[in-house]
């Protein structure tokens, strides 16, 4: 018994260390999506502490969570989630901000045979041609951003601008297609690519009033961008004297804070905290305006989903094996900020509603930006299934 006694405690750390339950966040928290990433972050943690109690631990066993920087590099961001699940021994990991990025992940969770729900990147490659099994995305795709905004445009005319790099043209296409799928009768005149950095528009904003001043009313121009957008370098070149109104994307709280001159404006978006009306989407604000003196913001939301479905998959199955995972999550249902998303089995995207928005005319404080609308069922977004299952 004595020679037992010290054996068991030199294998106590291992035993306790193979109790914990391992989580990889990884996202590009330097370079162009830092703000998106740093939401991101800070929404997962608030998820797992609300859906833990504070206790950060499911069934028991405690919770480590990893986080990495693959600064939007999709060479890094590989080697970050391989280091993750293969010196880590993670049980599941999460990524990442930039879709060129997180379509690079994809072959290492096939590789690790290992889960990754994507979030927050939207390029529909990654529930589609890039797809394998082991991918479960809680973001949003660009179809259902095109699709969210197809809605809004019934007739007329509309051109696009947007970031020539996967996001950009991944979104445009899918916008394009969503027109067809929801028999908009709106006809699209132009698509117009810049540069992702690009600071100076004047050149790109005459080729798309050239295209659209003399098409058919209503005449839209859409604005899909990431990071800093270009709407009021647009709006001071005046494109109302052509008859053109502009259709921003969604994006941040501080991007929105600079559209107050564009009232009545209306576009669509994934999520704004006032929208939504749910014990944790209630929860969510109020802890978030307590610790930041500011509300959730869309990717905080998005990180918070994350962590809904991690805790889900997790409670349910315990970890370690994977296809019992997969079998758990395909059609699984989980509570979000949004309120109940499920992973569609065929092609493990989160389907989820969108919001249709209108900018305030009056704003009763630095925060209080958008009214709704039109809250856009799952049901309305025919999200069209294009991966191959192996």
């Amino acid at each position: 018994m004595k020679k037992l006694i010290p054996l068991l405690l030199a294998l106590a750390p291992a035993m306790a260390m193979a109790q914990e339950l391992k989580v990889a966040l990884i996202a590009g928290k330097t370079g162009i999506l830092e703000p998106y990433a740093k939401e991101t972050e800070a929404g997962f943690m608030m998820g797992l502490e609300y859906l833990t109690k504070g206790r950060m631990e499911i069934n028991g066993r405690k919770l480590k969570v990893f986080v990495k920087d693959d600064q939007s590099k999709p060479d890094l961001g590989r080697t970050l989630l391989a280091e993750a699940y293969g010196d880590d021994k993670v049980d599941i990991a999460v990524g990442t901000s930039s879709s060129g990025s997180a379509i690079a992940m994809l072959p290492i969770a096939a590789e690790y045979k290992k889960v990754l729900i994507v979030e927050p990147a939207v390029a529909d490659a990654i529930t589609g041609a890039k797809w394998n099994k082991y991918i479960f995305r809680t973001a949003r795709n660009s179809m259902q951003d095109g699709l969210a905004a197809a809605s809004t445009f019934k007739q007329g005319s509309v051109a696009f601008l947007a970031q020539d790099y996967a996001f950009g043209k991944d979104a445009v296409a899918a916008a394009r297609e969503a027109l067809k799928l929801t028999g908009s009768k709106a006809n699209i005149v132009h698509e117009e690519f810049a540069p992702q950095n690009a600071t100076d528009f004047t050149a790109s904003a005459q080729r798309l009033f050239d295209k659209l001043k003399d098409a058919p009313q209503p005449r839209v121009l859409q604005i899909i961008w990431a990071g800093p957008n270009p709407m009021n370098k647009i709006a001071d070149m005046k494109p109302e004297r052509y008859g053109i109104t502009l259709a921003p994307g969604g994006n941040i709280l501080p991007v929105l804070k600079t559209w107050k001159s564009f009232a009545g404006t209306e576009g669509t978006i994934y999520y704004y905290y006032g929208f939504p009306h749910n014990r944790m989407n209630d929860w969510f604000v109020a802890e978030h305006q307590r610790r930041y003196g500011k509300p959730p913001d869309m990717f905080t939301a998005g990180g918070f989903t994350a962590a809904s479905a991690v805790y889900t998959a997790l409670a349910r199955t315990g970890g370690g094996d994977t296809q019992k995972m997969i079998a758990a999550m395909e059609g699984m249902e989980f509570d979000t900020p949004k309120g109940k998303m499920s992973f569609r089995k065929e092609d493990h995207q989160a389907m989820q509603p969108m919001y249709h928005f209108r900018i305030k005319k009056e704003q009763k404080n630095e925060w209080d930006l958008l009214e709704l609308v039109r809250e856009i069922p799952a049901s309305e977004l025919p999200v069209p299934i294009k991966n191959k299952r192996r």
